[in-house]
């Protein structure tokens, strides 16, 4: 596939929005994540993943129902919050959107979901895992992920079996990935008979735990799960050193990010563990080739999500193809029965739209960086 400079990327977008003004056939895709705040460093990441994919698609000339289209990107932030996010998913509604890809955050798109569906507008989340969001029964979503009861049984399998952990703390953010996220470890590791301490909570403002640590610590855990964001875990990481409490971090995907090792150093070595939807980059067919082509595109590598929104959203114009519209109604028909060849894998939605057979990679952290232990 040939490389786009980011000139060249920047060019599409301009010839695109040029494209719209002048009334051509223009297909409005829309991207929606935290692009300010603690995590707006994945949410910027996340954009250039959907950027890329859109103006690769415009130098193919794509073609849906026998004729040329032009694909425009808009990218809103939702600033991680969920009032923000429901305005932010309106106003893309609202700007004429027919897929939006997005959001980050489970409590970010639970509430959103109801405008994408109500509004009959495709949303494809490549990121948020909590199960609440396609049990809201509403057809125009889909998750292109893992949810957290996956991920958890299967990080519950390597917590009990291969670390053959007895006792565990529980600690988690309220918000409604944490909660999610920490229930669900929590049933799995139930299932395997392993003991769990009271939880304990925090919120997304906390930055000290050295209460919660310091009560943990006389219960003599043998690790502890964490239930929120790598930003607040990086914190909990640090304190749980400075008070002496030598036992692995657990948690979900939301702090399986390189971001992670960034912000706490190199005190994760070798006591740290959490899963992630699909296979690292190295694994997947053409992994290293769009690291190149991103790389050429915007002179930074890719982070975690990036090929995960760059597959979304070629999954959603080849939806379109399939369907011979981009009315989203005839979108969502094509995405629930039809099967897609993607960066990250075969993609075939459930009638929940959740992805059939979604792969889970565990990992650790060595040498500094995070390290795939099993992938499956």
């Amino acid at each position: 596939m040939k490389k786009l400079s980011r000139l060249a990327v920047q060019s599409a977008i301009l010839l695109a929005a040029s494209a719209a003004a002048h009334g051509q056939n223009v297909v409005k895709i829309g991207f929606i994540n935290p692009l300010t705040g603690p995590v707006a460093a994945d949410g910027k990441d996340d954009e250039r993943g959907a950027q890329l994919a859109i103006a690769e698609l415009n130098a193919q000339k794509v073609m849906i129902g026998g004729k040329p289209v032009t694909l425009e990107l808009l990218s809103a932030d939702d600033q991680g919050d969920p009032k923000a996010g429901v305005i932010a998913a309106q106003q893309l509604v609202d700007r004429g959107a027919v897929v939006v890809i997005g959001h980050y955050h489970s409590g970010v798109n639970i509430p959103a979901a109801r405008i994408y569906n109500s509004a009959k507008v495709v949303n494809i989340t490549p990121t948020a895992t909590n199960p609440q969001l396609t049990e809201l029964g509403y057809p125009y979503v889909f998750r292109l992920t893992t949810n957290d009861d996956v991920q958890s049984v299967k990080l519950g399998d390597y917590v009990a079996q291969t670390l053959k952990l007895k006792r565990v703390a529980l600690v988690e953010d309220r918000t409604a990935y944490g909660t999610g996220v920490t229930n669900a470890f929590a049933a799995s590791l139930k299932s395997h008979n392993v003991e769990m301490l009271p939880r304990e909570y925090s919120n997304t403002n906390t930055t000290d735990f050295k209460a919660i640590l310091t009560k943990l610590r006389a219960d003599k855990p043998d690790a502890l799960f964490f239930g929120g964001y790598y930003t607040q875990a990086s914190m909990l990481a640090r304190q749980m050193k400075e008070l002496g409490i030598d036992i692995p971090l657990i948690g979900g995907d939301g702090i399986c990010s390189p971001q992670m090792t960034k912000l706490a150093g190199d005190i994760l070595e070798g006591r740290f563990y959490c899963p992630r939807a699909g296979r690292t980059i190295d694994k997947l067919a053409g992994g290293d080739d769009f690291k190149k082509r991103y790389r050429t595109a915007f002179n930074v590598d890719p982070d975690v999500y990036a090929p995960a929104y760059y597959a979304a959203t070629y999954v959603a114009v080849d939806a379109m193809r399939k369907a011979g519209s981009a009315e989203p109604e005839a979108i969502q028909k094509a995405l629930r029965t039809g099967e897609f060849n993607s960066l990250i894998g075969t993609v075939r939605f459930d009638s929940k739209g959740e992805w059939v057979n979604a792969p889970v990679t565990i990992f650790s952290v060595s040498g500094g960086v995070l390290k795939p232990l099993g992938q499956n």
